[in-house]
């Protein structure tokens, strides 16, 4: 059988980590192995519990969820990370995906949605819903676009016009399946393409391409 995924669960808010244990732990696939109440005790939680998936909290008193996120990804063998938003008030969830954050979900997502987001994240897929992410950077991202543009534009022409294909469709929030049937190849090669643009753009997970295709103005 295959072991449970790990979930460590950051937020100040203690009815908010209670109430996603409760919802996670009615899974047999899926196992809390801890909770932390601020960013600055993400890496000892980190180190002690292994987690697979960590569910992390923009707004924190000491240290928030962007510094966190940013940090742990820099580690080798890092966790994912899904940022947890509250939507309208959260202005870096951009800057956090960016960081590495493999997705994002709203605190008030139904808890189906919520077990469904930290499966697809633990197997490299990302929680990038097409609708909310043009929401979310049309409500935050529009003065960057148009500062990055040109570098997002020079980054994507050293890609070859497959590859391109890919990063277009990651962009508009397609998974790897979708991908696959939109381009007629198999699965396997959508991900191997996936990981030739992650070392050819030097990102860290196909979150980090869909925002560079977005800065681009492509989709």
């Amino acid at each position: 059988m295959t072991a449970p995924l790990r979930v460590l669960i950051v937020d100040d808010d203690a009815l908010v980590r209670a109430g996603l244990t409760m919802i996670l732990s009615g899974a047999d696939d899926i196992t809390v192995v801890g909770e932390a109440a601020d960013g600055s005790e993400v890496p000892a939680a980190v180190a002690t519990h292994r987690p697979d998936v960590v569910l992390m909290d923009i707004r924190m008193p000491r240290v928030d969820g962007l510094a966190a996120t940013e940090s742990l990804r820099r580690r080798p063998s890092a966790p994912e990370v899904i940022v947890l938003t509250t939507f309208d008030a959260d202005e870096f969830v951009l800057r956090a995906l960016r960081a590495g954050a493999s997705g994002f979900l709203l605190k008030d997502t139904p808890p189906v949605e919520i077990l469904h987001a930290v499966r697809r994240v633990a197997h490299g897929e990302a929680m990038l819903s097409p609708a909310v992410t043009r929401r979310l950077i049309a409500h935050v991202a529009a003065p960057e676009v148009n500062g990055g543009r040109q570098q997002a534009l020079t980054a994507l022409e050293q890609l070859s016009e497959r590859e391109r294909e890919v990063a277009l469709l990651l962009g508009r929030g397609r998974a790897n399946a979708e991908i696959a049937t939109e381009l007629f190849m198999s699965v396997a090669t959508v991900k191997a393409h996936v990981s030739r643009l992650l070392v050819k753009l030097n990102l860290n997970n196909r979150v980090q391409i869909a925002l560079l295709v977005h800065d681009a103005g492509l989709v």
